[in-house]
């Protein structure tokens, strides 16, 4: 089952502060007839994916039948290509971001694969969905880049997981773009403010529930940038499995329900090309994982 976050226009804006970070979305399951939006379907429909995922499995496998009973009856989605995408991810009480996680990209940055896996944290207003403009300031960054990555979505708390229960803990999986901008990545110590610009997280276009990837450790990942591959490659690549990444984070902290880990970028960066490749004010960079989807973003630079 795939689920997407649309902006919704029709919706009187909200009083408390809990609705108010959902109040422009709706969530919808998508299939090949469209959007199917939750608050159509069914009563006391969550508001969000991340309400959904704290309900538990019963309220998505209420998800499935109702929507289920909606295709019996020969009811359609609305059209996609009619909606605007918000992040495929919302309010996740935890945004940790794995680098390093393939040998091809440490290797081309320069930088070391330690023992331990690389982690930072990401900040939400780096969130957005697939097909927005993200916007930033040449002067303070002229060296963007892009960076195709499998994205995990916790589905339950997880605490001290072994890593062959691991996968048993995820709700789904999406497509991230850990956009990220080098120069300051360079000149700082951590590497959380450089990758969490306003809309440098991009995610999307859908979550997709986790029995529908067979094995999250054999897909195909790829960039494209106005038309040309700059990555190819396949999440067998990672130094660290999905599950050895949640064994490791569940170690030291509590991974709450909706938690996206976001777990590195294979080899092909434009960091490291020569001549370098960055993202320029027009550019539309699309990054796609296998099974889920693509993932467009249009890059607006500002003077």
């Amino acid at each position: 089952m795939k689920f997407a976050h649309f902006v919704a226009t029709d919706r009187p804006a909200a009083s408390d502060a809990a609705h108010r970070a959902t109040a422009d979305v709706r969530l919808a399951v998508v299939d090949d007839t469209g959007a199917h939006f939750l608050d159509e379907l069914l009563d006391d429909a969550p508001r969000d994916l991340q309400e959904l995922i704290e309900r538990g499995p019963a309220e998505l496998e209420r998800v499935r039948s109702h929507v289920g009973n909606a295709r019996t009856g020969g009811i359609t989605g609305e059209p996609i290509d009619t909606l605007v995408h918000a992040s495929a991810v919302l309010r996740p009480p935890t945004i940790l971001a794995v680098g390093l996680n393939y040998s091809a990209h440490s290797t081309e940055l320069n930088l070391k694969t330690d023992n331990a896996p690389t982690i930072f944290g990401l900040w939400a207003n780096s969130l957005t969905g697939h097909g927005a403009t993200t916007t930033w300031p040449a002067e303070i960054s002229e060296q963007v880049d892009y960076e195709a990555e499998l994205g995990v979505v916790i589905g339950k708390r997880a605490v001290d997981v072994a890593s062959e229960d691991a996968l048993d803990y995820v709700f789904g999986y999406t497509v991230v773009n850990d956009i990220t901008a080098r120069n300051v990545q360079y000149s700082e110590a951590q590497w959380s403010r450089c990758k969490s610009f306003d809309g440098f997280t991009p995610t999307g276009p859908v979550v997709v529930t986790a029995d529908e990837i067979q094995d999250p450790q054999d897909l195909h990942i790829s960039t494209v940038l106005d038309g040309v591959t700059l990555q190819d490659s396949s999440t067998s690549h990672m130094v660290r499995s999905v599950a050895t990444l949640i064994e490791h984070l569940s170690g030291s902290a509590t991974l709450l329900p909706g938690t996206l880990i976001s777990t590195g970028s294979p080899g092909g960066a434009g960091y490291s090309r020569d001549p370098q490749v960055f993202l320029t004010d027009g550019a539309t960079v699309t990054v796609a994982v296998e099974g889920i989807g693509r993932l467009t973003t249009h890059c607006r630079v500002t003077v």
